[in-house]
Parts: C-alpha cells; structure tokens; sequence
C-alpha cells in the first residue's frame, strides 16, 4: 500500500503547495513512485504547479523525475448509494488508481474546510501542516491567552485532525504521524518568534504533533513555480553556480525530508 501524505492547512498563504510539489519530486527525484493530487477544485495550485512543470520540461527537452499528478475522477451520481456523497467517492477512487502503483501519495488540501479535505485527513498517515510563523497563523491551531501567552485550547483545525485520528482509530489503522512546518521563519532571533516557538511546543506535547522549520521566505519559490521547477531541478536546467539563499533552501530541503521520517526514504541530494 502506499503511504499517504497530506499536506493541510485551512488557512491560505501558508506555503501547502510550494511543500507538495518540493516532497513529492524530491521523493521521485529519489526513486520512488510518487502520486499526486490537489483537492483544491478551484484554485489547483499543485494541479498548476505539476502541470507548469510537464509544459516546460517538453519545451526544454529535459526529461527529470516528475510526481504523476491525477485529477479526482467524475462519478455518476445516479449510482451513489442513498446518503452517499459523491466527493467520498471521487477521492477514494482516485486513491485506489494509485495505491497499488505508487510508494508514496502526496495530497495537497484547500486552505478552507471542504469535505474532501476532512475525508483526506482521515486517510493520512503522515500530515504535513505549513504554518507561517505568527500567533496569526497559530490560532488555527490553539487558542491563545493574550495576557500570559499560555495555550488555552484547541481550535478549529486541531479538532478536525483530532476527529480524522479518532476515524483512523476506530478502523484499526496505525496513529497520523502530524508535523507542523514553521514556515517563513525570519532570519532574526525576534521576541515574537520566540513566543510562537514555544506555544508550538506547548502545543505539540498537548495535542501530539512534532515541529520542524520548514522554509524561509525567499523569491526563488516564486520564480520556480512557472515553469514548474523546484530546488532540486536548477543544476538540471542550467544553473551552475547557486547562490548562498539557494544553498540555503536546498539544506531546507534537505532537512525537511530527514523530519518527515518516511518510511525507506533516505534523502541523497
């Protein structure tokens, strides 16, 4: 069976697709059998992301290690059991096209809550949750005393991973391995950086989680993106000598994939 990687966040801007489209070649880059799909209907930024990437390579003549992105299958309606919903459907078979094929499934979720990404938790075995690095962005996850900065409680994205793990299990299935990605960390050692790291790892001994950096904030990610490339392709299209903030994003990279401890993955790049 492959082993699923989700990658979710109800919040918009966090970096979930830059993170989906940077594991899942870096995973195929490393040999495996990698599968892809993007359940944000709408906006499809790994969708665009993977696609950017076919257009130029074939203009290129380059021929590098690329996720098989699929888009969710239609279903007709007509034979949905009574009650059923056809976005379960679609999912699910989209998932069972790949499992048999493919060593890992890299799911990128909308940064809303939708009923397909609700069902795509519950079938992570690892979750990857990009987070940028303020109390903005971390009150997805917990409630915030403003006076003393302790953890009050859960919010609303923590209790729907905590309702994907209870599904998981109640169907006999292994724990959802949940890392928080702090991403776009400043250079700088600030007090609220300070702050947020210590919430997080307030919050991670509270309600299960490990952090791990993710990556900083650098226009590099968006001069990649259209024509599809990620850190690991730019010695493949010509780019000889990289500079340090690159150097940089690749160790990033690097370390990223070492903190997801996925299962026979030993990064070489």
């Amino acid at each position: 069976m492959a082993h699923i990687i989700v990658v979710g966040n109800e919040k918009g801007g966090s970096g979930k697709s830059t993170t989906s489209m940077h594991v899942a070649t870096a995973l195929a880059r490393m040999g495996h059998r990698v599968g892809a799909l993007d359940l944000d209907l709408r906006q499809r930024s790994f969708g665009r992301y993977v696609e950017n990437r076919r257009v130029f390579l074939a203009k290129s003549g380059l021929d590098l290690p690329s996720p098989d992105y699929r888009e969710l299958p239609e279903v007709d309606e007509a034979s949905l059991a009574e009650g059923e919903n056809p976005f379960d459907q679609r999912l699910t078979a989209a998932v069972s096209a790949l499992d048999p094929v493919k060593d890992f499934i890299v799911i990128d979720c909308p940064g809303s809550h939708t009923r397909l990404s609700q069902v795509a938790h519950s079938l992570a075995d690892t979750l990857i949750t990009p987070l940028n690095d303020s109390f903005v962005d971390f009150d997805l996850l917990a409630r915030i005393d403003p006076e003393t900065g302790k953890v009050k409680g859960p919010s609303i994205y923590a209790e729907m991973v905590w309702g994907a793990r209870q599904l998981r299990a109640q169907a006999g299935l292994k724990p959802i391995d949940w890392i928080v990605l702090r991403n776009r960390l400043g250079a700088q050692a600030m007090h609220n950086k300070k702050k947020v790291g210590a919430a997080l790892e307030d919050l991670s001994r509270r309600i299960g989680f490990r952090v791990a950096p993710g990556f900083s904030e650098r226009v590099i990610f968006r001069e990649l993106f259209p024509r599809g490339l990620t850190l690991l392709d730019l010695k493949d299209t010509g780019v000889e000598q990289m500079n340090l903030s690159n150097v940089a994003a690749r160790q990033e990279l690097r370390d990223l994939i070492t903190a997801l401890r996925l299962p026979a993955v030993q990064p070489a790049f």
